[in-house]
């Protein structure tokens, strides 16, 4: 309630580490030809009116306290791992690393017709762009758990801390409006050219699963943001949409009618998947719209 009403910004208070270096961050400027000297770390927020480094200049600084934790599990649930890791430093920093670790993971799978070979990877790389500078960006960092990455056969699960800003909703985001928690930290991706526009991290990544049958999952709770990316070369990819119709009349076998969200909720879908659903089984005469 206090931080909601003080009106005060956690990147804006002034850091309890004021020993501070920017070895990473002054690289990354660097190879984008951009000066970050003193006057760059005040304009940009580093550095308060008085000299002083903020949590931003925390953030953004070597010594940053904040972690992303990958994982990768062996199947479809949370029980043997195959690999781990904890990436460090600052946060321009833990995105690249983390990002690469993922790609490792990201296979290549080769279909040939006829005399042409597809190569597809199992995750569109701009949609793991996006959602981990989403999660990233946008992430509370007033709290200490670090940034969760879960790497399934069949999916890729992001968890970040901190649900939507206040006074923002689910079907906001998904009409691309976007409330930056942390602005001046955005603003830093933007000079950097990782953010190339507010609110269109979430219209990327589902545009990047065009054609595809299964969806990316977006899921907001009052502490936390979770983006689902599902493996487009999975077993249930290759079954096609007649698995997901017949599971939607096996419902119905039950029960006189259903809603767009209990085929959400029961085939684990997103609510455009639903709905593309739905429109099929209706165009071919299978079900009626009530």
């Amino acid at each position: 309630m206090i931080k909601e009403t003080d009106g005060e910004k956690y990147e804006d208070v002034r850091s309890l580490v004021q020993e501070l270096t920017f070895t990473e961050t002054a690289r990354e400027f660097e190879a984008r030809n951009l000066p970050f000297g003193p006057n760059q770390k005040r304009s940009l927020g580093l550095l308060n009116a008085d000299g002083v480094y903020t949590n931003l200049g925390l953030l953004l600084s070597d010594q940053c306290v904040h972690t992303v934790k990958v994982a990768v599990f062996q199947g479809r649930e949370k029980t043997v791992f195959k690999d781990r890791r904890e990436f460090s430093g600052t946060l321009l920093k833990q995105l690249k690393d983390t990002y690469e670790f993922i790609d490792r993971y990201n296979s290549v799978q080769s279909e040939i017709k006829g005399l042409h070979r597809r190569d597809r990877r199992n995750y569109p790389p701009e949609a793991i762009r996006e959602a981990l500078i989403n999660a990233i960006t946008h992430r509370d960092y007033s709290f200490r758990d670090s940034t969760l990455v879960s790497i399934y056969d069949d999916r890729i699960e992001i968890v970040s801390i901190g649900g939507l800003v206040k006074g923002i909703s689910y079907d906001d985001i998904m009409l691309g409006v976007s409330v930056a928690r942390n602005r001046n930290l955005a603003n830093v991706f933007y000079r950097l050219s990782l953010i190339e526009a507010y609110g269109t991290g979430i219209s990327k990544i589902l545009k990047s699963y065009n054609g595809s049958v299964l969806q990316p999952k977006i899921e907001v709770s009052d502490n936390a943001f979770k983006v689902t990316l599902p493996n487009i070369n999975s077993a249930a990819e290759r079954e096609g949409p007649d698995r997901y119709e017949a599971s939607v009349l096996s419902l119905l076998e039950d029960t006189d009618f259903i809603t767009r969200q209990d085929v959400e909720t029961a085939l684990s879908v997103s609510q455009p998947m639903a709905v593309r659903i739905l429109k099929r089984l209706v165009d071919a005469g299978k079900i009626q719209v009530v």
